[in-house]
Parts: structure tokens; sequence; C-alpha cells
């Protein structure tokens, strides 16, 4: 499995968000010059997670974005899920119901159910406002490439 700019940043942008708001909007154009990421790619990140109802929009002097919810609400799961997709690490998972023919013969599918388990859970336990205070043992926006 490997996380995307899209997903990463999305992070990154919920976390300044949350971190500069302080009650008000903030502008899209200000994420992106503290964040380092394009405007135009940030545009459309955030038009998904708007879609998703992650984050409000206002528009005018005084508009921008801010969370709907407390930091501590939503998790890198959901966030990453509403980017990415689905975390299964095999097609045969990405259902709720696995309809590979050789599901019940397979030898490896208890591996990918417990990696997907362990992925699932430990990217629902961390949150934004985690993030924030740095207390995730983990830097998951750090990278670049």
């Amino acid at each position: 499995m490997k996380i995307s700019t899209k997903g990463r940043y999305a992070i990154r942008m919920m976390i300044d968000i949350a971190k500069n708001s302080g009650g008000g909007n903030v502008s899209l154009k200000d994420v992106a010059d503290r964040q380092g990421i394009s405007l135009k790619y940030l545009e459309q990140i955030v038009t998904v997670l708007s879609r998703s109802g992650l984050l409000r929009s206002q528009r005018g002097a005084q508009g921008g974005y801010r969370l709907i919810r407390e930091p501590d609400k939503y998790t890198v799961g959901e966030i990453l899920r509403i980017t990415e997709g689905s975390m299964a690490p095999v097609a045969c998972l990405e259902d709720e119901i696995n309809i590979c023919p050789r599901a019940g013969s397979c030898s490896t599918i208890a591996l990918w159910t417990g990696l997907y388990k362990t992925i699932s859970e430990y990217l629902d336990s961390v949150t934004i406002a985690d993030l924030m205070r740095g207390s995730a043992d983990t830097d998951i926006g750090c990278c670049d490439i």
C-alpha cells in the first residue's frame, strides 16, 4: 500500500485548517503558502473533502474553509478512505463480501485479512488532534516525494 500525495496533502491540509481556524475560516491560499503545496492541487482535494462532509466552505471576504467537527472527531483512516479509496492490501478484500472464487481455499487470505485489519485499526486510531499534538507515533504528512 502506498499513500499518494493526494492523501498526504489532505491530512496536512486538515491539520493546517484545524491549527489556524481560531473558530473562523481559513483561506486555501494561506494553507497552500504555509504547506508549500500548489493551490490548484489543494482546490481539487478540498472539493472532495467538502463534498464528503468533512469541511464547510464559505465564499466572500471572510470566506474559506473550516472543520465541521472537532479535530479529535476526524481519523486519518476516514480522510484516507475519502481521498485514496479502499485501504485493502488486495483486491478481494475491497468489497464487504469477498467474491473471489478462491476465497474458501486461499492459503493467504488470513494474512491479507490480518494486514487489512491492522492497517485499518491503526489509521482509525489516529486523529487530526493527535497529529496536531504530535502524539501519533508517526508523522504521516512528512514526505514530499
